[in-house]
């Protein structure tokens, strides 16, 4: 009986070993969400690799960052008070400028619609620049701009290193580069308020559940469309800017936008 007795707790005590062992990895796997599922739901195949929602919405953004930030450049090459904030003006309407072909070129080639206008909260910040003079316009431009991009920062980081689509992968590289340049200069004008800043990246709530954009019909078989797709939510928006001055109302800023994103023409054949 004492043999049988000491044999059970042998046992169970390796079971719990073994569960102990287990669980962490498990658990970490749930979290982080890097289930084969998780890779594929929601993709669609295409000829430069499978485009998945993250990579939609990586597209996106980058369509809306430029929609907002070119004019937002412009204006603060007219009116910034210093050359550290000109300069950063400057490199935003150069950046943007490349970036904003790149996506359309990319756009094209899978097939998906981007976004003419910038979204509410865009346009939200470009008033708000608008009614802003002197030295405080310039701590306005460098906070909320410094915010935004070290935002988008962190998605172009996730998307190169999940993408498995070559032309989102070209993509995020270049878009890495222009971001990274732009955070460069932004904080060079000594503007920057760095404790307002980590403030509110970290008390950010986590990104909303990224959308897969519907892909319309390239100009070349591109894109095949699976028999099911995720549902659509809501697309996400760039936190918050840093400073808290409610600004008054003023007409939306006349700087012109980035071209229209149309449709590849397709050949009579092919309609």
């Amino acid at each position: 009986m004492r043999s049988l007795t000491g044999t059970g707790l042998v046992v169970a005590a390796l079971a719990a070993t073994v569960a102990a062992l287990l669980f962490p990895i498990w658990s970490y796997r749930d979290r982080l969400g890097t289930g084969a599922a998780d890779l594929t739901a929601g993709s669609v195949d295409t000829r430069y690799g499978p485009l998945s929602p993250l990579d939609r919405d990586f597209v996106d953004r980058v369509r809306l960052a430029g929609l907002w930030e070119l004019p937002a450049g412009q204006q603060a090459e007219e009116r910034g008070t210093t050359a550290a904030v000109r300069r950063a003006g400057e490199h935003l309407v150069t950046g943007h400028t490349a970036l904003d072909n790149h996506v359309r070129q990319v756009a094209d080639q899978l097939g998906l619609d981007l976004p003419n206008q910038p979204n509410a909260q865009q346009r939200g910040w470009l008033t708000r620049l608008g009614a802003a003079s002197g030295s405080a316009y310039d701590r306005e431009f460098a906070n909320i701009l410094r915010l935004a991009h070290g935002k988008v920062f962190t998605v172009v980081a996730q998307v190169r290193a999940t993408t498995r689509n070559s032309l989102v992968r070209a993509l995020a590289d270049d878009a890495n580069a222009t971001v990274l340049d732009h955070i460069k200069v932004l904080e060079a004008t000594g503007l920057v308020d760095f404790d307002a800043i980590a403030e509110q990246t970290l008390s950010s709530a986590p990104p909303p559940t990224v959308r897969p954009a519907p892909a319309r019909t390239p100009a070349g078989p591109a894109i095949s469309t699976p028999a099911t797709s995720a549902p659509a939510t809501s697309t996400p928006e760039t936190p918050a800017p840093t400073t808290t001055d409610t600004p008054s109302a003023s007409p939306s800023p006349t700087y012109p936008l980035p071209p229209a994103a149309t449709r590849p023409e397709q050949s009579p054949e092919k309609k």
